[in-house]
C-alpha cells in the first residue's frame, strides 16, 4: 500500500487512542478512518485488523490508570472472564449478519443518555457506596456480557457504554469507571482479535504501525485524564456521545 496511507492511517489510531483512553469512543475515529482508506479491503477485515491497535491503546491506557486507581480485583476479573465470550460470540455473528438494524435504538438511546448527563451535574462527579455487593456482582454480570457482545458485533461507542454502566448500576464515578472500562475493554478486544485471528483477517503490516500509534495516544490520554480528574472527563464523555449519535445518525438518515 502507499505510505501516505499508512501514515494517515497512523494519525488516526493516535487520535482513536487519545480519546479512547480518556473515556472510549476511540472507535468513531479509527473505524472510519480505515473504511475510507482501504476500500478494496473487505469490511471484515478492516474491521478485524483494526482490533490490534485498539487492543494496543487500551493497553498501555489501562497500565497508566493502574498505577494511580484502585480497582476492585474480583470482580474484574470475573468480568473480563465474561466479557471475552460475549466479545467472540457478537463478531461471530457478525460475520453471518448485518448490524445496521441496531442504530435507530442505538441513537435513541444515546439521545437520552447525552441529555441526561448534561442535565445532571452531579452525574459521575463522586463514588457512591450505597450498593449492596450481590448487587453490584449481578450488574457486573449483565455490563459484561451485554456490553461485551455489543463491541463484538458493533463496536463503536463501547467505552463510553461501559463508562456510564460503571457510573449508573455499579455507584463508580467517571475517574474509576474509565479505570475499569479500560480494563474490560481489554478483555472484549481479545475476544474479538481471537475470532479475527481464526478467521485470518488481520492485516499485520498494517496493524503493528498503528498499534504503535494508538498505544502512544492511550498513553497521553490516560495521562492526561488522571491529572485533570471527574470534571475534565465528564466534559470529555458529552463530546463523545454526541459524536457517537452524529455518526449513527449519518449512518441510518444519509446513508440509506
Amino acid at each position: 500500500m502507499e505510505t501516505y496511507l499508512l501514515i494517515l492511517l497512523c494519525l488516526a489510531a493516535f487520535a482513536a487512542g487519545f480519546i479512547d483512553a480518556i473515556v472510549g469512543g476511540g472507535g468513531l475515529i479509527q473505524t472510519p478512518a480505515g473504511l475510507i482508506l482501504l476500500p478494496n479491503l473487505p469490511v471484515s477485515t478492516v474491521i478485524g485488523t483494526l482490533k490490534i491497535p485498539a487492543f494496543s491503546g487500551t493497553s498501555f491506557a489501562a497500565y497508566q490508570y493502574l498505577k494511580k486507581v484502585n480497582l476492585n480485583w474480583r470482580l474484574l476479573f470475573i468480568m473480563m472472564g465474561l466479557a471475552v465470550p460475549a466479545a467472540f460470540l457478537g463478531s461471530t455473528l457478525l460475520t453471518y449478519v448485518s448490524n445496521d438494524f441496531m442504530k435507530p435504538l442505538l441513537l435513541f438511546v444515546l439521545s437520552l443518555l447525552a441529555v441526561y448527563t448534561y442535565a445532571k451535574k452531579n452525574f459521575g462527579q463522586q463514588l457512591t457506596q450505597t450498593i449492596s455487593d450481590s448487587k453490584r456482582l449481578l450488574h457486573a454480570v449483565l455490563i459484561s456480557f451485554i456490553v461485551g457482545f455489543y463491541d463484538g458485533f458493533i463496536g463503536p461507542g463501547t467505552g463510553s457504554f461501559f463508562v456510564v454502566a460503571f457510573i449508573s448500576l455499579m455507584g463508580f464515578d467517571f475517574l474509576h469507571a474509565s479505570a475499569n472500562a479500560k480494563m474490560v475493554n481489554l478483555a472484549t478486544n481479545f475476544g474479538s482479535i481471537c475470532l479475527f485471528m481464526f478467521k485470518g483477517k488481520i492485516i499485520w503490516t498494517i496493524a503493528l504501525p498503528m498499534a504503535a500509534s494508538n498505544a502512544i495516544g492511550g498513553w497521553l490520554g490516560a495521562k492526561l485524564a488522571i491529572n485533570k480528574g471527574n470534571g475534565f472527563i465528564r466534559i470529555f464523555f458529552l463530546v463523545v456521545v454526541v459524536g457517537t449519535l452524529l455518526r449513527f445518525a449519518y449512518d441510518i438518515f444519509w446513508k440509506s
